[in-house]
């Protein structure tokens, strides 16, 4: 990274300090651009009738139905 900026100080003409400045306030400024992005959506859905005995608080459960055993 530091040859890189070496390599642009020399380039652009100017001071290393100022080219690492400079580089760092780019950086930032586009991950807070980043950070400004819309929140992810989940459409719920219906999934269908669950088996009689099932609870649908038990989450493993529900995974080895659809899914199968789990393989461990």
């Amino acid at each position: 990274m530091r040859r890189l900026l070496q390599e642009e100080s020399r380039r652009a003409g100017g001071p290393f300090k100022e080219i690492v400045n400079e580089t760092l306030r780019a950086g930032l400024s586009t991950r807070r651009a980043a950070g400004k992005r819309q929140a992810f959506r989940i459409t719920p859905r219906e999934l269908g009738e669950v088996k009689p005995g099932l609870s649908l608080d038990n989450i493993g459960e529900l995974i080895e139905q659809a899914q199968g055993p789990v393989h461990r």
